[in-house]
């Protein structure tokens, strides 16, 4: 890795939430290929952090989609990767906090 990568409390709440219910939803396997696919896209932002587009023009922070209904928001800074939220996008952007 070229940057560190940081999860903020939200995010990994946010995953905590989603694996949960993928696993009592759906199955392990389902739950293990999501956190494969946001490993996969972790990896692309380390070696690109400008790869995604800006959703948030004043902070600069950045939307990946990971699978269709979550996406993944990050913004880099001083060679760290900062991870703010995994998003359900079928939620209303409003919904979208940041502490």
């Amino acid at each position: 890795m070229i940057n560190e990568i940081v999860w903020s409390p939200e995010s990994e709440n946010d995953l905590s939430i989603i694996l949960e219910y993928l696993i009592s939803k759906w199955n392990i396997k389902v739950a293990t290929h999501f956190l494969n696919e946001i490993e996969h896209q972790i990896k692309l932002i380390d070696n690109n952090p400008k790869l995604y587009p800006i959703i948030h023009e004043e902070q600069q922070f950045r939307q990946c989609v990971i699978i269709k209904h979550n996406s993944l928001i990050y913004y880099h800074e001083n060679k760290q990767i900062i991870i703010l939220r995994i998003f359900d996008t079928r939620q209303h952007p409003k919904k979208l906090k940041f502490q």
